[in-house]
């Protein structure tokens, strides 16, 4: 995944968790921030409760190999941008970026 954001002309960070992103310097400079649903000890949908319940304003963009539609419909009514099922294209991908920067204002990586 970090290859293909990065082909698209943004700089990309990875976390083995979302603890490890919450605990990291680029909780407050990210410019998007692409989730699996399903990780360990916090899941996608808890990250993005509590990146809103902390007022962050982080555009999220979820990606699943396990569609569902409930937590799909839980992840854009709290915000998120798009809810990709894998396997989805680069150009796919690159769309919902595009969209995910022009809401947080920033018009770039």
């Amino acid at each position: 995944m970090k290859n293909l954001i990065e082909s698209l002309g943004f700089i990309a960070y990875t976390f083995s968790s979302a603890g490890e992103f919450l605990d990291s310097p680029q909780l407050q400079d990210s410019a998007c921030l692409i989730s699996d649903v399903q990780m360990p000890f916090m899941s996608g949908l808890e990250l993005q409760s509590h990146l809103n319940e902390q007022g962050n304003p982080t555009p999220v963009i979820f990606i699943t190999a396990f569609p569902d539609e409930i937590a799909r419909e839980r992840a854009l009514k709290a915000g998120a941008i798009c809810f990709l099922n894998k396997p989805f294209s680069a150009q796919t991908l690159s769309k919902y970026l595009d969209e995910a920067l022009s809401k947080r204002g920033d018009g770039g990586a």
